[in-house]
């Protein structure tokens, strides 16, 4: 998803540097597919939230279980579910900070559709 997620991103880039060039027609079709991928990422993004949540709760459980009753099991438990949280955060933080980008992308491409209403020009 991150690479995926970034590709989109650069397209949608260089179409905001080449929109000048462009119809209203052909602006207002990617913004329209814009938004709907926006949707997308948006439910990754929650989905996201969700995992990284759960697992987050079940590490501070097995690092209470190793702080009342210490075994080897339970510190193991807490170290695995410590392995798995990092990269969950890390791939969270990219999905929040990308859609959170894809608003401001998207903001952009719409106020150059409302210039070009405003000149008359579509």
């Amino acid at each position: 998803m991150k690479k995926y997620m970034s590709g989109y991103m650069s397209e949608i880039e260089a179409f905001i540097g080449a929109m000048s060039g462009m119809t209203g027609e052909r602006i207002r079709e990617v913004l329209s597919e814009f938004e709907i991928k926006i949707g997308y990422f948006q439910h990754e993004r929650l989905i996201h939230l969700i995992v990284t949540a759960l697992f987050a709760v079940m590490e501070i459980i097995a690092i209470m279980t190793t702080l009342i009753s210490p075994s080897i099991a339970s510190a193991l438990l807490s170290l695995m579910f410590m392995v798995l949280l990092v990269p969950y955060v890390a791939h969270y933080w990219f999905l929040e900070n990308g859609v959170q980008k894809m608003y401001i992308m998207r903001d952009d491409i719409r106020k150059e559709l409302e210039k070009r209403e405003e000149h008359g020009r579509s």
